[in-house]
C-alpha cells in the first residue's frame, strides 16, 4: 500500500560538514547527531519517531555532491518569513521570498551553504 506521505529519509550533499551544520543550526536552530557509515560522514537532523514525518542528515562522502537542480527537500517550518530572514547571514542565498501557493500555505526557497536549493513550507 503506498503511503500518502512517502518520504522516509532524506540526504543533502555537503562538501564541508562544519560548514552545512553550521548553516543549518544558524536558520532552523537544530542539533546534529553524527555519524560515521563507511566513507561517509552524516549529521543526523532531530527526528521524534512517535510524529508523523521524516528526517533525514546532511552526507560529506565520495559520492555526494551538492547540486541546486533536481530533487528539492522543503522543511516545514511555523513560518517562513523569518528563517528566510537568516539564510544569508547564514552563508546561503536567498532565492524566493515568501511567497502564497493559495491555500497550501506559503513556500520560500534558497540555497544552502553548500550550493542544494532547498524549500521551506508554512501554512501561515
Amino acid at each position: 500500500m503506498f503511503n500518502p506521505n512517502p518520504v522516509a529519509w532524506f540526504e543533502m550533499p555537503v562538501t564541508d560538514m562544519q560548514r552545512a551544520r553550521h548553516f543549518y543550526h544558524h536558520v532552523f536552530a537544530v542539533e546534529f547527531e553524527m555519524l560515521e557509515m563507511g566513507t561517509d560522514l552524516m549529521a543526523m537532523f532531530p527526528f521524534d519517531h512517535a510524529k508523523p514525518g521524516s528526517s533525514g542528515a546532511l552526507v560529506q562522502g565520495p559520492d555526494y555532491e551538492p547540486c541546486s537542480k533536481g530533487c528539492m527537500v522543503y522543511f516545514e517550518c511555523a513560518d517562513v518569513a523569518p528563517l528566510l530572514a537568516k539564510v544569508e547571514h547564514a552563508g546561503g542565498k536567498l532565492l524566493l521570498n515568501k511567497t502564497s501557493i493559495g491555500e497550501h500555505g506559503f513556500i520560500g526557497m534558497f540555497l544552502d551553504s553548500e550550493g542544494n536549493k532547498v524549500g521551506m513550507h508554512s501554512q501561515q
